[in-house]
């Protein structure tokens, strides 16, 4: 037996934590740059806000809903995060994050126990400890607990919790669940099984498992299982390593200053190195990009990357620096208005697995020496105390930001602070 817990509506739920008087009020998250719409709360999707609506057509309807408008705060998020994924393993040990704002639990050794009972008492601790509402859908394969999971979202009367525990209930779930929605069918594959008349999952489980074979492969194969009742996809414990790693950003405003965007690149290649560090791989390949703002229909377009091969695969933030600006001198084209840069770091092995050179070992060491430092001091005091020097100061790529909240949690000078004087002063007056 498996359950999902899912925050609801994450990101809105994070920027609504610290300020209270948001409570039953619109919100709305955006997109890097503040382009788009990504995360919306209950009361502005009632108001009909819909996701992926760029923010700057709707600004007269936001200000005339009082919607609260912030720019997205990554760093916020995924300590929020880590504090839900903590209080949950605290209470099961066996999950599976599968992303930011969810997890899969395996409760196959709670069988003897009320899961219903031991998911509502877990939703509640989540919101008591943390203060984000979660739903949690438990079924007996990950594919139906997250259908039950969309049940408990939508359904109030459930509390947030929805046990899918009998046949009747499954298959009452699958005939009014789209088949799009299914996890595991992509919008193609959704398209083409509309076209012969398989509209929902229901629909889907009753079809021709060879034509799913041939069409969807054996991962199509898997989901028609599983959403069967038949256990096919496993709870992965650890955390892959990652076969590539990017980091992209587009730039607050549009720009054709070499040395500005070459420090965005060298920022973008840092990111990566501490990336790697972090999974203990090492790059062999890196790939530079620069694209021209395409919807600018009147400007002229340019778009262009570079793969160099690295002579001894690395993780050294000088190192990878170093060959992204060579790549990116190859590529960039003065008399453009580059809207965004990235660097991709691929081909990447573990770090033990390194064929150095025989001159290559006391050198590679002192800069291990040397990265180990950087990565301790930058934790302990904030990102980038201590950088390389092409990654520059100024920063004048950096993404507009213009209604982004505090850190609370992983800033000190962001840090909630309380007037006790004050408050003292009002209990007193609302006491006589």
């Amino acid at each position: 037996m498996f359950a999902i817990v899912d925050c609801n509506n994450f990101y809105a739920s994070c920027e609504r934590l610290f300020k209270p008087k948001l409570r039953n009020k619109p919100i709305v998250v955006l997109s890097n740059n503040d382009g788009c719409v990504i995360a919306r709360s209950n009361e502005a999707k009632a108001i009909g806000i819909k996701m992926g609506e760029p923010a700057f057509k709707i600004e007269p309807f936001l200000a005339n809903n009082d919607v609260a408008v912030f720019s997205s705060n990554y760093a916020l998020y995924g300590d929020i995060s880590e504090r839900v994924m903590n209080t949950i393993s605290s209470v099961f040990p066996e999950i599976e994050v599968y992303s930011i704002d969810e997890v899969f639990i395996d409760l196959s050794s709670y069988s003897m126990f009320d899961l219903s009972k031991l998911c509502l008492e877990l939703r509640a601790k989540v919101f008591q400890w943390t203060g984000i509402p979660v739903s949690i859908g438990i079924a007996p394969t990950k594919t139906l607990a997250k259908v039950a999971n969309r049940i408990a979202k939508k359904e109030f009367s459930y509390n947030g919790v929805f046990f899918m525990d009998d046949e009747a209930k499954r298959i009452i779930a699958l005939k009014q669940f789209p088949v799009e929605d299914v996890w595991g069918i992509g919008r193609k594959y959704a398209i083409k099984l509309q076209q012969l008349n398989v509209k929902n999952a229901y629909d889907f489980c009753k079809f021709n498992e060879n034509w799913i074979r041939k069409n969807m492969t054996v991962m199509g194969v898997r989901t028609q299982k599983e959403l069967q009742g038949i256990s096919c996809i496993p709870l992965e414990k650890g955390i892959s390593a990652k076969k590539s790693i990017c980091t992209a950003r587009s730039f607050g405003k549009n720009s054709s200053n070499k040395n500005i965007i070459s420090q965005a690149v060298a920022n973008y290649a840092a990111r990566c190195a501490e990336k790697l560090r972090k999974q203990k791989g090492c790059a062999t390949y890196i790939c530079v990009f620069l694209e021209t703002n395409r919807f600018r229909t009147n400007d002229p377009q340019y778009n262009a990357y570079k793969v160099i091969h690295l002579p001894l695969a690395s993780n050294n933030t000088p190192d990878i620096i170093r060959f992204a600006l060579i790549a990116f001198d190859l590529i960039f084209k003065p008399g453009f208005l580059y809207k965004k840069a990235g660097v991709i770091v691929s081909e990447i092995i573990h770090e033990s697995q390194i064929q150095l050179s025989l001159f290559d070992n006391e050198k590679q060491e002192k800069v291990k020496s040397i990265m180990i430092t950087m990565d301790r001091v930058n934790n302990l005091m904030g990102r980038d105390k201590i950088r390389i020097a092409k990654q520059g100061f100024d920063r004048k790529w950096k993404l507009r930001q213009e209604k982004l909240s505090p850190c609370y949690t992983s800033r000190w000078s962001d840090l909630l602070t309380i007037n006790i004087g004050k408050q003292c002063e009002l209990l007193k007056k609302s006491l006589h």
